[in-house]
């Protein structure tokens, strides 16, 4: 455990297994862990066991067509934004908050209201009290208010004075700090800890392969975006990205053809998949793209099950586990490749 967090490999074990502890309720918040934790036919088998299942999410996917409630928050263009999270890879120091360019449908509710709205409920029923929430506009304007760029400065930095600037504001380059917030003894970036040292040695000793075994490895695609984005027309029109990538020379070791079907086997399931010869990939090496294989009974999405492929996770093996972190090893899975 980290930060109150679990490693997302035992979260189907923690629901199937009975006694003290079992999780028998889940709430997903726009996640489809169906389709992007390992071993996904296992986790199917446990959400169907749940007590209960919420979903704050637009669809009915891989996942959410076990919940028993589904919430649909307004969509993107629907409500505010201010970025807090790819202005930590901008090249100045930059800040904008946008309005919503389309109003609000009637009855219709924010994310963050959805979650006051549960919260509030829940803490009646424990007979407790809430505390006020504040509004996202009102947290942004008091970090802005409050920060380096605010109250004070010759900046003035708040909501109402970016409203003034729908297209944001270049405040400058960006400013060093990150001496002086590093808590290690020597005031450097430890790149190399010990523990990580100490366990390189176990990659010099991996054991081999059994005979005609590949391994596996994912890739993702910038149209993609894990899952969601596949029921999207101008998203996924094009040439197909979802075969399985194979070196040309394991093809012709193998007796398979570009192009044709194959069966891909590891020690949690088997799917059907295209093949594509690649010398992008080496030899003994396979790939999948993750997100794929929507396929599945009940999952009401009308582009994306129109789409070939098939789910990497239901190869991916929740007892593959990197040894330091605990969390889930999603490349390097064993597979076999059969003619279908």
């Amino acid at each position: 455990e980290y930060g109150g967090e679990l490693p997302v490999s035992a979260l189907a074990e923690e629901m199937l297994i009975e006694g003290e502890g079992q999780v028998r309720a889940l709430v997903t918040v726009a996640g489809n862990p169906v389709l992007s934790t390992p071993n996904g036919r296992q986790l199917e088998q446990a959400l169907d066991g749940l007590e209960f299942m919420l979903s704050v999410d637009f669809y009915i996917n891989e996942t959410t067509r076990y919940a028993d409630l589904i919430l649909p928050p307004t969509a993107p263009l629907e409500h505010d934004h201010y970025d807090t999270t790819f202005n930590v890879f901008a090249v100045r120091n930059v800040t904008r908050f946008n309005e919503a360019v389309l109003p609000k449908p009637a009855g219709a509710l924010h994310d963050w209201e959805i979650f006051v709205g549960l919260a509030t409920a829940f803490a009646a029923r424990i007979g407790t009290d809430l505390k006020p929430t504040l509004p996202p506009e009102q947290i942004i304007d008091v970090g802005l208010r409050a920060g380096p760029y605010g109250d004070g400065s010759a900046s003035g930095l708040s909501v109402s004075r970016l409203r003034d600037y729908p297209h944001g504001l270049d405040l400058g380059p960006l400013q060093p700090n990150l001496a002086a917030r590093l808590k290690t003894a020597s005031h450097h970036v430890q790149a190399a800890p010990l523990l990580f040292l100490g366990d390189i040695q176990r990659f010099a000793c991996a054991a081999p392969l059994a005979t005609g075994q590949l391994l596996l490895i994912g890739r993702r695609h910038v149209r993609s975006n894990n899952s969601w984005m596949h029921n999207y027309h101008r998203l996924v029109k094009g040439k197909p990205r979802h075969q399985l990538l194979m070196n040309p020379a394991d093809l012709d070791r193998l007796g398979l053809l570009d192009g044709q079907q194959v069966k891909v086997r590891s020690r949690v399931g088997m799917i059907e998949v295209d093949v594509a010869a690649s010398d992008e990939m080496m030899p003994g090496v396979v790939s999948l793209p993750h997100g794929w294989g929507h396929g599945r009974p009940g999952v009401q999405l009308e582009i994306a099950t129109r789409l070939p492929g098939a789910s990497a996770n239901d190869l991916t093996d929740e007892r593959q586990l990197g040894v330091l972190s605990g969390n889930a090893a999603l490349n390097g899975v064993p597979v076999e490749v059969l003619s279908a």
